[in-house]
């Protein structure tokens, strides 16, 4: 019999160091960095169609239909497969967009994990994930769903075992566009790649971070609040800054602390994507 129904997470990302190492002839950007995941993220609900109509049932406010990632995940798959099948999505929507978090990415990896499950489609990681970077650049560590050392354009992807600690990540109120920064002139291109070991000893820092808090004063000055509790960190191209302690109570404490009007939240960090947690609990 097959499951008509299926709800799974969509979880953040952070990245705990991003360096831009070159520009590459395509435009794009050769980059190091480390991907680590958090239980707090979205919730995608998925109810299966027999006549291969593909519905978003939630509105995201200035996001075209045809740009929405979780449709194209979903075309993607259903093309790639050539399965008759349909689907109506709906979306809990809990992570900014434009935060830097994966949230679009981590939807679009969700959408093509959860509907290889519902379809019976049995393609592999390997191909989801190949299907997951025409998407965008981090869909594959979600669709993989450990955590990972990633170099090249971020989908060339090792898995690792880090620490997981608490993070408070906190949202000031604005969305930054990855292309605007990734083509500021100001922007370093020539970071000296790195070991994960050299991180780890205390190495690594945001390529992006002078750009996007020269650009978003919103962000220069949440950052410099962050900095006097925590070392203060931005995730990805920004806008959501992070840091990181040893249990949640301390990540509480720094929290009640912040003003009201600024968006946080504590979570824990997650070695193994909380997704792909589910995804064993129902197989």
């Amino acid at each position: 019999m097959t499951t008509a129904t299926l709800s799974l997470p969509a979880p953040a990302k952070l990245n705990l160091f991003l360096h831009i190492t070159s520009r590459r002839d395509d435009g794009y950007h050769n980059l190091q960095t480390l991907f680590q995941f958090l239980d707090h993220g979205d919730t995608l609900h998925f109810r299966l169609r027999s006549d291969g109509q593909i519905r978003l049932l939630t509105d995201l406010p200035g996001v075209a239909a045809d740009d929405n990632l979780i449709i194209r995940a979903a075309q993607m798959l259903k093309q790639a497969s050539g399965t008759p099948l349909g689907a109506d999505i709906q979306l809990d929507k809990t992570l900014p967009m434009g935060g830097g978090i994966g949230g679009g990415s981590s939807d679009a990896a969700t959408t093509l994990l959860g509907l290889n499950t519902l379809w019976k489609t049995d393609l592999n990681l390997d191909q989801l994930a190949e299907l997951g970077i025409r998407l965008g650049a981090d869909v594959p560590v979600f669709v993989r769903g450990h955590a990972a050392w990633a170099e090249g354009v971020g989908e060339q992807l090792t898995p690792v075992e880090l620490d997981e600690p608490w993070f408070l990540v906190v949202a000031p109120d604005c969305q930054v566009s990855t292309a605007e920064i990734f083509s500021d002139e100001r922007l370093t291109r020539n970071t000296s790649p790195i070991t994960l070991a050299a991180f780890v000893a205390g190495g690594g820092r945001n390529d992006c971070l002078p750009v996007v808090t020269t650009r978003y004063p919103e962000i220069r000055n949440t950052l410099i609040l962050l900095n006097k509790y925590c070392e203060a960190k931005m995730t990805g191209t920004g806008s959501c800054l992070f840091g990181a302690f040893p249990n949640e109570r301390e990540a509480d404490k720094v929290r009640a602390r912040l003003p009201a009007t600024l968006r946080s939240f504590v979570a824990r960090g997650c070695n193994v994507s909380p997704l792909h947690r589910e995804l064993q609990k129902q197989a």
